[in-house]
């Protein structure tokens, strides 16, 4: 298995001497509802997770929520009222951990192993940072602790290397928050003393809280030990993020933070990033309910993981109809009583193996969702196989589809509306056989916005699908 690890820039070979594996993807921040770019990661990390543990592995998943930041503190700020701050802080937290729980479950995304909140390790912070200050790699300055980034670079001489950037150029080339308190501008924030009207906890150098990147170096450490096999994220994390994660967490245990570092692609709406003041800023719980969740998965594989994403309505429309197919090929499958995941025919097999290369080829998910196509051509011209051929096809479409959490809900109709169905298809087979034709659509366009598909063959309509 390759994997393109963002520290070194080119694939090396993912191994694990004991199967075991650990690893951390920075979740979401929850000041507001999540929008189908966190959907992308969310997803992304999901199906990571699948596979490797179809190849045997034994993962163990952490996916943190920050429950703790500016932007949550000015929308507590914003609606605190007569409640007090903490109260205001609290309520917003709670609701869009709510809200950002709803949309893992309607996009069929598993929770983590842990998924920790932020202010629950606190207290597990503040002994992090009194170990960097020991060590001389943190100060404390009027109630605030900073990081020494250049002590660390002259001890280790990695700063940057993950972002790819020199740090003599890092002032110019990135917007450093400035602060009368550090010794130098490139120093970040592992304490923050407290201002007014904000939330607040007890620590040896002020009331406060933990800076931003300090809280995934101690969650990772804490739940999955000194060094992680994988740490992921989106690629706008890369810079500063992931770079002061690395370089807190090796001044603390002076080992190697994560083997490998795991980066998804940005994604835009019509060619541009998204915002709320140019208003194209899309709900990820929107999208949901206006494309389904599978649609919107198939576009999340449409394109490689790393890659740039571009969302558009003919790009929707497009991964429609391809979830339409997959959908009537998998109801066409469900037909055949049984299954069997014993890939002994030739044809199922070679599928198999080429799904298996693709995914071990850094995730390849365009190429590895090609296979289910691949798959529909195999079947679609092998009507004179075994009963055991189609069994297997079975299975490897199941398995699949279970790899991208494709179908996963099996809709259940009730008896009475099956026997509606049942008798709208005779109604419109004897207005077909009158050539009554209008009449007859009218009929199959009623259905289609109830979700039933209607499907026409020569001797008239006898089948039927979900939408």
């Amino acid at each position: 298995m390759q994997i393109y690890n963002t520290l070194t820039r080119k694939k090396e070979e993912f191994l694990s001497a004991d199967k075991e594996i650990n690893i951390y993807v920075c979740g979401v921040t929850v000041y507001d509802d999540c929008h189908i770019g966190h959907g992308r990661s969310l997803y992304l990390f999901d199906v990571i997770r699948r596979y490797l543990k179809l190849r045997g592995y034994r993962v163990k998943f952490v996916r943190n929520i920050t429950d703790i930041d500016d932007k949550i503190i000015r929308k507590a700020q914003a609606e605190r009222g007569k409640s007090t701050i903490e109260e205001a802080w609290k309520k917003v937290a709670e609701r869009y951990i709510e809200s950002y729980e709803q949309d893992l479950k309607a996009l069929g995304v598993e929770k983590g192993d842990f998924e920790p909140r932020a202010t629950a390790y606190i207290p597990r912070m503040v002994d992090f940072i009194k170990v960097l200050l020991d060590k001389g790699f943190a100060y404390e300055s009027q109630g605030s602790v900073y990081f020494r980034v250049r002590k660390y670079h002259q001890k280790f001489g990695d700063y940057g290397k993950l972002s790819g950037r020199d740090i003599e150029e890092l002032k110019k080339a990135v917007r450093i928050e400035k602060d009368e308190n550090k010794e130098d501008l490139l120093d970040f924030a592992l304490w923050k003393k407290k201002k007014e009207n904000e939330p607040a906890w007890s620590s040896p150098w002020s009331d406060g809280r933990p800076g931003w990147h300090i809280e995934c170096s101690v969650m990772a450490n804490t739940l999955l030990g000194e060094t992680l096999d994988i740490h992921g994220g989106g690629k706008d994390l890369i810079f500063p993020h992931h770079e002061n994660e690395i370089a807190q967490s090796q001044a603390y245990s002076e080992k190697p933070f994560s083997r490998f570092w795991v980066h998804n692609g940005l994604l835009n709406i019509n060619s541009q990033k998204m915002s709320k003041s140019v208003g194209n800023f899309l709900k990820l719980s929107q999208a949901i309910e206006e494309y389904s969740a599978d649609s919107l998965k198939l576009f999340y594989l449409s394109t490689t993981y790393s890659a740039p994403l571009d969302f558009t309505l003919s790009k929707m429309r497009e991964v429609e109809r391809v979830r339409e197919r997959l959908s009537s090929f998998l109801q066409q499958l469900d037909k055949v009583e049984g299954v069997s995941f014993e890939f002994t025919n030739k044809k199922i097999s070679s599928l198999w193996d080429k799904f298996v290369s693709f995914m071990d080829d850094n995730f390849n998910l365009p190429r590895a969702l090609s296979v289910l196509f691949e798959l529909i051509e195999v079947v679609n011209t092998s009507k004179q196989e075994s009963k055991n051929f189609f069994l297997q096809a079975k299975g490897l479409l199941r398995q699949i589809l279970d790899v991208f959490s494709l179908f996963k809900e099996k809709k259940e109709l009730p008896p009475d509306f099956i026997k509606y169905i049942e008798e709208k298809i005779k109604l419109r087979q004897s207005l077909r056989q009158a050539k009554e034709f209008a009449a007859a659509d009218v009929i199959r366009e009623e259905l289609a916005n109830k979700g039933i598909i209607l499907e026409d063959k020569p001797d008239g309509t006898t089948d039927w699908r979900i939408k």
